[in-house]
């Protein structure tokens, strides 16, 4: 009921809710009325209708809802304007890009998709960006005296002087690292977005994956099984907040608090695919940004919402972002987002530049 009035409560809420009505018992409603404002925590504006809802759920007091009832409808009718079939969608979509089911119908080739999902993880080792390594390969030319080994085998032939040895630092593929939104307002893209990360583990040998809304879950271990559809519904499995709410900020530093996590930041190529559409006061998700920002290698975000030509980062939190962004690219499409990856070898100009430009 809360959901459908607007009000945003994540899943891990809902089993919050739950498990504090049974620890109290509960003796009274009274017991269920606190846990409910404990656990789903509606905002102070909203306190007077959320009272309004519990009344109308548990007594059947229905007469202080109507007035809410027409908010809502007047809601979603300024939103849609007078188009009916919009209303429709937007009623029947909690969150996420609205799109009728004709236009998936007619642009959707899941065959497509597959090959270009194969094409990109064949080619996906070889066009990583690279690093020099701390471990050495011989090499025949144009390396460094390998003095260990040359000394090793002028003892071995009893002091005769063999042609010397080179060595010279390998060259690796940098690390990759995932970060995806499963929020509600995501919702539409998560799929593709997981098939384009299952790709990315079975065809990088350092690729990490993460999912945020309100946890973070690394999925890199499900991913890894070769069988698309296991490892999708072994990832299925470990997230929890799918399609739920969003805290950005929070879950992006909470990655960067844990060292495991933060050390696969340090010197990758980090692809964040959220809209970034960050709730109430953004100092969280820039300070995160900036300190990822730091880590990084390369930092690009590509939001579902730059598919749309009349797209600017106008928001208050996606400006205060982007000077710390290496990209801000184009998310709405498995195409874009396989050939961007595929080009984070070759330099390109800041995504402030490029915004400033643009507008």
């Amino acid at each position: 009921m809360l959901r459908r009035y607007g009000f945003a409560v994540a899943p891990e809420q809902i089993s919050g809710f739950m498990q504090a009505v049974t620890l109290l018992g509960p003796r009274s409603m009274a017991d269920i009325r606190e846990a409910a404002l404990a656990t789903l925590a509606p905002p102070p504006d909203r306190r007077d209708e959320f009272e309004a809802h519990f009344q109308s759920h548990f007594y059947g007091n229905t007469s202080a809802v109507v007035e809410g009832e027409a908010d809502e409808e007047t809601r979603i009718k300024d939103d849609g304007g007078a188009d009916n079939e919009r209303i429709e969608a937007e009623r029947s979509q909690e969150g996420g890009e609205l799109s009728s089911a004709l236009e998936q119908l007619s642009t959707r080739d899941f065959q497509r998709d597959d090959d270009r999902l194969t094409a990109f993880r064949r080619k996906l080792s070889s066009a990583l960006p690279t690093r020099r390594s701390f471990r050495t390969v011989r090499t025949a030319s144009r390396g460094k005296l390998d003095l260990r080994r040359s000394l090793r085998e002028i003892v071995s032939a009893d002091g005769d002087v063999p042609s010397p040895l080179l060595r010279r630092r390998q060259t690796v593929p940098r690390k990759l690292l995932l970060l995806i939104d499963v929020s509600g307002s995501m919702k539409l893209h998560t799929a593709d977005y997981l098939k384009l990360a299952h790709a990315a583990v079975q065809g990088a040998d350092r690729a990490e994956i993460f999912t945020f809304g309100t946890r973070l879950t690394r999925i890199t271990s499900a991913l890894r099984i070769r069988d698309r559809n296991q490892a999708l519904a072994r990832a299925a499995a470990q997230v929890d907040d799918w399609d739920g709410g969003t805290r950005m900020g929070p879950t992006l530093l909470a990655f960067l608090s844990v060292p495991r996590f933060s050390s696969f930041a340090r010197g990758a190529a980090v692809v964040i695919l959220s809209d970034a559409l960050e709730r109430g006061d953004h100092a969280e998700l820039e300070t995160a940004i900036r300190r990822l920002s730091a880590r990084a290698f390369r930092l690009s975000l590509a939001t579902p919402l730059a598919g749309d030509p009349r797209f600017r980062p106008a928001t208050a939190a996606l400006r205060a972002i982007l000077p710390d962004l290496d990209d801000l690219i184009d998310g709405s499409s498995l195409t874009s987002l396989a050939d961007f990856i595929l080009s984070l070898a070759r330099p390109a100009p800041a995504a402030s530049t490029i915004w400033k430009r643009v507008s």
